[in-house]
């Protein structure tokens, strides 16, 4: 059997000639096509604006904070030693007071000791510096070392978790 090779129709081909490319439409612009879809973008992007500014501003009135917590962390590991304890328990009194004298005006920190100091802290810690941070300023602080190494390693460890919540969550007012 012999194949047929079939011509095309002269009307289809002179059909298929006379068809053109399809045309496309012009993109879509992005823009607003209305005033009101842009003022309403840039109240979006000035609350954007404005809610980073806030936290940047949070972020950098906290920096004494986070700089509290990275030496805590050190005190802490010292705190655990035997050998150490008595040297960063002191220093742990120390970074209390250096961290009230970075969020508070030196004139009204800087004089307390003892009872006022504890009274201090624990004004103006959510929920009361604890029992634990009196201990330390009122008593431990001041006693010599033989007694700070007869303190209970639970005792140590409590003190620095107490030192802890105040650094994280003292108000500071406006």
């Amino acid at each position: 059997m012999e194949q047929q090779t079939s011509q095309p129709d002269p009307m289809t081909e002179a059909a298929l000639r006379s068809l053109h490319d399809i045309s496309m439409p012009t993109p879509v612009s992005w823009m607003p096509q209305t005033w009101g879809w842009m003022v309403l973008g840039l109240i979006f992007l000035a609350g954007l604006t404005l809610a980073f500014l806030l936290w940047l501003r949070h972020y950098r009135a906290n920096a004494y904070r986070r700089k509290a917590r990275r030496i805590l962390d050190g005190i802490e590991i010292r705190i655990r030693n035997p050998e150490t304890r008595q040297d960063a328990i002191h220093e742990l009194a120390g970074l209390l007071k250096r961290t009230a004298l970075a969020a508070w005006p030196r004139d009204e920190v800087a004089s307390l000791s003892g009872q006022a100091w504890v009274r201090f802290l624990d004004g103006h810690a959510e929920g009361g510096a604890g029992h634990m941070l009196a201990l330390l300023l009122d008593d431990v602080e001041y006693r010599n070392d033989a007694n700070i190494d007869g303190l209970p390693q639970n005792d140590g460890d409590d003190i620095a978790a107490a030192a802890r919540r105040w650094i994280e969550r003292h108000h500071v007012s406006a």
